[in-house]
């Protein structure tokens, strides 16, 4: 996440201005937001309603109906969990079960210490390895419930040691 832009009312008019024209330009900029700046800040949303000429209630609706959007920020590592098919043949239930008591979160949430959020996602085109798992842009096959709690075990000792 370190091209993600620190939220500012600049930044979100800047994504605004380049996306407004487009047909259909609400995802777009919802999109570009997102991407900017890691989330879509509540604050933003009256800012898209005046220049799509929305009502607030229609943003913030369609913010709420796509799972990708969040209007809170991430957590330090972003773990999605293939929900698909072939990764449930190959145990990602069980696995599943395991990652939401391991980070003691469910499903679009993130963790208190905000080092890890839990996303869904419905194939990460790495079926004959599954269960998998993408953490940022790293797809992981075969993940055990030891080979995740040994993940997390690394991914916070690293967060840890920048941060000493």
């Amino acid at each position: 996440m370190s091209d993600i832009a620190q939220w500012s009312p600049q930044v979100v008019q800047n994504v605004i201005a380049l996306l407004k024209h487009k047909p259909g330009a609400l995802l777009p900029i919802l999109h570009g937001i997102q991407d900017s700046v890691g989330y879509v800040p509540p604050d933003s949303v009256p800012m898209i309603a005046d220049a799509l000429h929305q009502t607030r209630a229609e943003i913030h609706g369609v913010i709420t109906f796509y799972h990708h959007f969040r209007m809170t920020p991430p957590g330090s590592n972003v773990v999605e969990v293939c929900r698909a098919e072939a990764c449930q043949a190959r145990g990602a239930r069980a696995l599943e079960a395991h990652v939401k008591d391991k980070l003691a979160i469910d499903y679009h949430m993130t963790t208190l210490d905000r080092e890890f959020s839990l996303e869904p996602v419905y194939c990460l085109g790495n079926c004959a390895c599954g269960p998998t798992i993408r953490v940022g842009d790293e797809i992981i096959g075969r993940v055990t419930p030891a080979k995740f709690d040994a993940l997390v075990d690394e991914l916070t000792t690293q967060v840890l040691e920048v941060r000493s």
